[in-house]
């Protein structure tokens, strides 16, 4: 499901891609679109050298030689030891239909097929580093695995099924940018803001949840 790809990416920022900004925010110029305070996109703008040098670069960040591509079921599930079931479903669930998104103990993000909620996400505040999806019954279904730098940007995020096998990576820019990753590397697309550009600058998609 797409709305899971979204979420959460780590310690690089490529100057011919990303600009960073100075103290005081910075103006449009240059045709280039600006992100406020933080980073300028020019992903059309660019060479297709650029593009794949940028591509590259954060897909080296993330997919570093200490990369586990797929844990094994009984080591991932003792890693999440107390999460695989969310004993607080019921609770949980009747949140998060009625659109509370954040408590002194965690932050909650439901996902609706039509006006049904088909599942849920916890970030514990205690371990922000990690996002639970449960589904409307409370079995775990996916794991976000966070970078150490969270939330400062730029960080990464890695997305695993319950049973250890990787399916997403993202590289968090800012807010309004990321670049997304299948399992094997392969580039799947860059997001700024509702738009996602793949490497040869072609829009392929739209989001509303940005």
């Amino acid at each position: 499901m797409k709305k899971f790809l979204i979420l959460l990416l780590a310690i690089l920022t490529v100057s011919c891609g990303i600009v960073c900004a100075e103290e005081e925010k910075i103006q449009e110029e240059n045709n280039n679109i600006v992100l406020k305070g933080e980073a300028v996109f020019n992903w059309l703008d660019m060479s297709q050298i650029e593009r794949d040098t940028i591509i590259q670069n954060y897909k080296n960040i993330i997919f570093g030689e200490d990369t586990v591509y797929k844990y094994k079921r009984k080591e991932f599930k003792k890693m999440h030891d107390g999460f695989v079931k969310d004993k607080d479903f019921k609770y949980h669930y009747i949140e998060a239909k009625n659109g509370i998104t954040e408590t002194p103990q965690y932050r909650l993000s439901a996902f609706f097929s039509g006006k049904i909620l088909i599942s849920y996400a916890i970030q514990y505040k205690k371990n922000p580093r990690t996002v639970y999806y449960y589904d409307a019954m409370g079995h775990l279904k996916y794991v976000d695995m966070i970078s150490e730098n969270y939330p400062n940007f730029p960080y990464w995020s890695k997305q695993y099924r319950v049973n250890g096998k990787m399916i997403s990576a993202i590289y968090f820019v800012s807010h309004d940018m990321q670049y997304m990753y299948e399992p094997d590397g392969e580039f799947q697309g860059v997001w700024f803001m509702d738009k996602m550009y793949d490497r040869h600058a072609k829009q392929t998609l739209t989001r509303t949840n940005w």
